[in-house]
């Protein structure tokens, strides 16, 4: 079969004018290993047909699944349709569809089978003969950690990771990238032996965000903001991760590893080096990683441990107008269990930008709201010639770029109010992306995807960026080993007191959002 032309029907969504992903892959196709799980059903398969939905794939892409269910092509191909359907941002077309779904292949197997890594190696060539993949295949790796180390030696044995000359190999792996400092590299040494660093990329889907590289956008296209980003006018920064569900059914996963594993360690360190980072030379990914190892290599932390970070487990209380159980009590967790649902810590940059600038990071499970924010507040105006009973409701100046859910940037400032008096409050300038483009954001996983089978790396944290970061969490995560139980906070509160006093003995509060 020849891989089919690109025409007009193929690329429906497809404008020349669309500078938002405007490069196209070459001939390639995807392996998902644990393609069965949530994350492939609800964000990887969606993004590949959204993908193809704007004729940024190759007409010829091949899409495969590895896993132990009993599936031909054709079934694999109908739980790829539903996922579609319920998931995919871009709307259903049947022509893209079909011609995705000539591409689409089932691999029977389990990680300790031979035999199905050899299927796989010919389920390969054939989507290369038929198809025109030209031997470029990435392989998506959505297991747990301790199934990466079997899956890549399975990969080498079988010839799979193996690029040439005129064709590459390339593999995918999902944080968490280890769970300390010495994990991560006995990783990194296991995949280093399979597959070449420049073929190795680690998904921070919170790195594909439009939002997250809107912060590049921000800080180094705009006069206004970046003679502003120092510790002349910078009084502090918080980065804020909350989310409103509980742990419910991931016992298996969460517990041992807890909040600031989960998401501090990549996630908002990750945040925190995009704010704090110097402007690179270019965008290339050299570049970007270089100034953001700089960053997280000037981290430093406070010497007492114990007033400057905090950890809770959530209680049961109120979300959404139900009443939900707490941590202990949520299925399959051990009653006696140390792991936290809430973490917040204190930062310090040790260089001249931010030298005396506190970064504070917090993330915590069952919290208010659903909310993913960076919030840069000002220091206030050495002098204000107005009495204080009319600027009582004044306070700190802040630029707040909200990553999720409704991606924007909101600027707080002081405004008099309408009336004789000289009275002055807090008032916002917002800025949505609905509101001001005409499409919604790309999904982060659709840019991700793309940029594996561009190989183009700038989202993709380092080896090195891991590593960096473990140092800043290991000491942490140790402190508190041996601190026994977290504190209890309530479902729909805002987190455990001690974060509130952790805040309240620098003279600073938390954000409401």
């Amino acid at each position: 079969m020849r891989p089919a032309k690109i025409t007009a029907e193929h690329n429906p969504l497809r404008d020349p004018l669309d500078l938002r992903l405007p490069r196209i892959a070459g001939p390639s196709g995807l392996v998902i290993f644990g393609v069965t799980g949530d994350l492939s059903r609800k964000k990887l398969m969606p993004a590949v047909y959204d993908l193809a939905n704007r004729g940024l794939l190759p007409p010829g892409f091949a899409l495969t699944g590895f896993a132990r269910r009993d599936w031909a092509d054709q079934d694999f191909a109908e739980v790829v349709h539903d996922a579609v359907k319920e998931h995919a941002r871009t709307p259903f077309r049947e022509a893209t569809w079909r011609q995705l779904a000539e591409g689409i292949r089932f691999v029977q197997g389990s990680f300790d089978d031979e035999a199905a890594f050899e299927r796989l190696r010919q389920t390969v060539e054939q989507l290369d003969a038929e198809r025109g993949t030209g031997g470029n295949h990435a392989f998506y790796l959505s297991v747990p950690p301790s199934a990466f180390p079997l899956v890549c030696r399975q990969l080498s044995e079988s010839g799979l990771s193996k690029s040439s000359p005129d064709a590459w190999r390339r593999v995918v792996i999902e944080k968490p990238f280890g769970h300390d400092l010495e994990s991560a590299r006995e990783l990194d040494a296991v995949v280093s032996q399979v597959f070449d660093p420049e073929s190795v990329f680690r998904i921070d889907h919170y790195l594909g965000k439009e939002t997250v590289q809107n912060l590049l956008a921000l800080r180094f296209a705009n006069q206004m903001f970046e003679p502003l980003w120092n510790n002349n006018y910078v009084d502090h920064v918080q980065i804020t991760m909350a989310e409103d569900i509980g742990i419910g059914g991931r016992a298996s996963y969460y517990d041992g590893i807890g909040a600031a594993r989960d998401v501090i360690q990549n996630h908002l360190l990750q945040l925190l080096a995009l704010v704090a980072m110097e402007e690179p030379v270019n965008f290339d990914a050299d570049a970007l990683r270089a100034e953001k190892i700089k960053a997280l290599s000037s981290v430093r932390l406070p010497r007492d441990l114990g007033r400057h970070t905090a950890r809770g487990q959530y209680a049961s209380g109120w979300q959404g107008g139900e009443k939900v159980v707490g941590f202990l009590d949520e299925e399959g967790f051990n009653p006696n269990s140390t792991t936290e649902t809430f973490a917040a810590v204190k930062l310090d940059i040790d260089n001249r930008r931010w030298a005396g600038v506190p970064f504070y990071l917090r993330t915590g499970k069952r919290l208010g709201r659903r909310v993913t924010e960076v919030a840069v507040v000002f220091k206030k105006a050495p002098h204000l010639p107005f009495e204080s009973s009319l600027t009582s409701d004044l306070g700190n100046n802040a630029l707040v770029i909200r990553v999720q859910p409704d991606e924007g940037v909101t600027l707080r400032f002081g405004a008099k109010v309408p009336g004789t008096a000289m009275e002055v409050r807090d008032v916002t300038m917002d800025f949505g992306y609905g509101h001001s483009f005409t499409e919604s954001s790309p999904e982060a996983y659709e840019r991700l995807i793309l940029d594996v089978l561009l190989g183009d790396p700038p989202l993709f944290p380092t080896r090195e960026e891991v590593e960096l970061s473990w140092k800043i969490l290991d000491p942490i995560t140790s402190y508190w080993a041996g601190k026994g139980k977290p504190e209890q906070y309530a479902s729909g509160t805002w987190g455990p007191e001690s974060a509130d006093k952790m805040m309240a003995r620098d003279g600073r509060s938390w954000r409401r959002p």
